[in-house]
């Protein structure tokens, strides 16, 4: 007797929905089907976005704040007991390590959490002006948002976005990856068992397409889009936003450079640079995809990197042995090698990597991480987001070179600086063009900071204070006392 596979469907209006579309989810891990999902597209955008604007006229969600907080702190008591289902789940599913799939989960919880207090706070201002005449501003929701979620940390991009919207008083219509529909159904069981949250407040939709998607960037119902994902998608919905003038926040791609002087710990610094290029695979937009190393340290950075990249165990996300996972489907491992092989025509190739073809992982989409040494800073593999587990090795001279290396590309979502210098970093992150810059450190968020990119990384900022601005309108109200109202006109 066989177990029926699991199906997950939409959550919209505050019920389930399936259809007409089935799509199957595999693990990348052995390409095996794990479930099947409800295939969304255009009508059931159309029904979140409808669902969204019902809830944000007709309820009082908008305009109540301790309602809004409530409903969030609950969100988060119901994820954190759904916390080993989505871990166990990530790792099948999408391919992550259990670590991997633990870090994210447990960020999602602090968002929430965080995300009801900012519900609570009243920034507006007020002043009187000139005798008589008293001036303030309220800060409204802007409407329903539109929110699309990458594949790659679905959970916690999903809760970034949508949090700091419900915490401003929107409602919302998401889409969701079909490459984790699975995990997606589960994260739909936490909004569903969450009854603070009225229905049509949060409503969920998974597709394998992107028709879904373009009817939230084009619908005049949805006022605000928030999207993660490439910068050449994100230029397509600023495009498309344009024809009814969305306010988007957006979190594009980037080209991490992670800068290591002579000073620094290389015993601290060699296992996190090797972490940068391997955590969930490389397909992080934060991936410490270029190292900068001094010319001092360089030979010993580029040996002590060959050997920590080349050791690296691949396995199963599932496998506590396993440091890397597969990546999220064989198409992605065949683009990756692809833009190896043809950067491997010029650069120097210090660690090859490449597709696992034989042995117990060759039914996976399993890719061996790579390190090059292009010619120079203006070769295709230093100024491409790759996406996968590559990086590449470059050499410098002096801090402003490093600096002027580090902005050579049109991203601009974080940093990493590596010295024992106090002086350095502060120097240093006010030359670089990141909206993040660590110091012997990466990939390390604060809820209470702001989170975004320079350049072409994207516009506005998620996580902190400011996260509520792309969901909020500004009004100003003008009062004139009654004393002085007889003078007028």
């Amino acid at each position: 007797m066989t177990t029926a596979l699991p199906h997950a469907r939409h959550f919209l209006d505050g019920g389930w929905q399936d259809s007409t579309r089935t799509g199957t989810s595999t693990g990348p891990a052995t390409g095996e089907a794990l479930g099947t999902f409800a295939d969304g597209g255009r009508e059931e955008a159309q029904a979140a976005v409808e669902a969204a604007r019902i809830a944000f006229e007709r309820t009082s969600w908008s305009r109540d704040r301790q309602a809004r907080a409530t409903a969030l702190l609950r969100l988060a008591d119901r994820l954190e007991t759904r916390r080993d289902d989505l871990v166990s789940l990530l790792a099948k599913e999408n391919g992550k390590t259990l670590g991997e799939a633990a870090f994210e989960v447990d960020m999602c919880a602090p968002k929430l959490r965080y995300a009801a207090a900012l519900a609570l706070v009243d920034s507006g201002r007020s002043a009187e002006v000139r005798p008589g005449y008293y001036s303030g501003t309220l800060l409204e929701p802007i409407g329903v948002a539109g929110v699309i979620v990458p594949w790659n940390s679905p959970v916690v991009l999903a809760v970034r976005s949508f949090a700091p919207a419900l915490a401003a008083g929107c409602t919302v219509a998401m889409k969701m990856p079909a490459q984790t529909a699975l995990v997606n159904g589960i994260l739909a069981e936490v909004v569903a068992d969450t009854p603070e949250l009225p229905s049509g407040v949060l409503n969920l939709f998974t597709e394998s397409g992107d028709d879904g998607a373009r009817e939230l960037v084009s619908s005049p119902g949805t006022a605000v889009i928030s999207y993660t994902g490439s910068t050449a998608v994100g230029r397509v919905i600023m495009a498309e936003g344009a024809r009814t003038l969305k306010r988007l926040s957006l979190e594009l791609g980037g080209k991490t450079p992670m800068i290591v002087f002579d000073d620094a710990d290389l015993d601290a610094a060699v296992p996190v640079l090797t972490a940068a290029v391997t955590t969930f695979a490389g397909q992080f937009c934060m991936s410490g995809s270029r190292i900068l190393a001094h010319e001092a340290i360089a030979a010993q950075l580029r040996e002590r990197l060959i050997e920590t990249l080349s050791a690296v165990r691949l396995g199963p996300g599932d496998d506590p042995d396993s440091q890397m996972g597969p990546m999220i489907d064989r198409a992605s491992v065949d683009r990756v090698d692809r833009i190896v092989q043809e950067a491997a025509r010029t650069a120097t190739v210090l660690v090859r990597g490449g597709p696992v073809e034989d042995g117990p992982l060759a039914g996976g989409a399993y890719y061996r991480p790579s390190l090059l040494e292009p010619q120079g800073p203006g070769d295709d593999i230093v100024q491409r987001e790759v996406f996968g587990p590559v990086a590449t090795f470059e050499v410098f001279r002096t801090e402003e070179e490093a600096a002027r290396l580090a902005n050579g590309t049109e991203f601009g979502l974080a940093a990493s600086v590596w010295t024992t210098n106090a002086d350095r970093p502060l120097r240093l992150a006010r030359e670089l063009k990141a909206g993040t810059v660590w110091t012997n450190a990466w990939a390390v968020v604060h809820d209470q900071f702001e989170e975004g990119g320079f350049g072409q990384s994207g516009l506005g900022r998620l996580n902190g204070p400011r996260s509520l601005e792309a969901f909020q309108e500004i009004k100003h109200l003008v009062r004139v006392a009654p004393a002085v109202a007889q003078y007028i006109g």
